[in-house]
């Protein structure tokens, strides 16, 4: 009679098999969720930076460009206006991008002219 207490190689090869699959979608995974959560991070941080840039501007329209200082070295911007459909209203924007996101806001205002 034969001693089968232990695994055989092809049963122990078949669990490795699984596990490595199982390691391999693990790793996809969690590389595929952390670039959305670092895609996110820049969006965010462009969003606030637009925010500030936006209040800026509110106080005095101008065409701007350029690029935030450090820790936001890689995020630029351009504001500018152009002519609302509305009469007595311009619209003001700002673009602000750091790669492949970009971020834009628009704002109605009152037209200096009509103030």
């Amino acid at each position: 009679m034969k001693d089968e207490n232990g695994f055989t190689l092809l049963e122990i090869m078949i669990s490795l098999a699984v596990i490595g699959g199982l390691l391999v979608t693990l790793l996809y995974t969690l590389n595929y969720h952390l670039s959305i959560a670092e895609k996110h991070e820049k969006v965010t941080v462009a969003s606030l930076l637009a925010k500030a840039k936006m209040s800026e501007i509110e106080k005095n329209p101008a065409v701007t460009k350029g690029e935030f200082p450090e820790p936001y070295s890689g995020y630029r911007y351009v504001t500018g206006t152009k002519e609302s459909p509305f009469p007595g209203f311009s619209v003001i924007y700002v673009v602000v991008s750091n790669g492949k996101e970009e971020v834009k806001l628009a704002e109605l205002i009152q037209s200096p002219k009509s103030k």
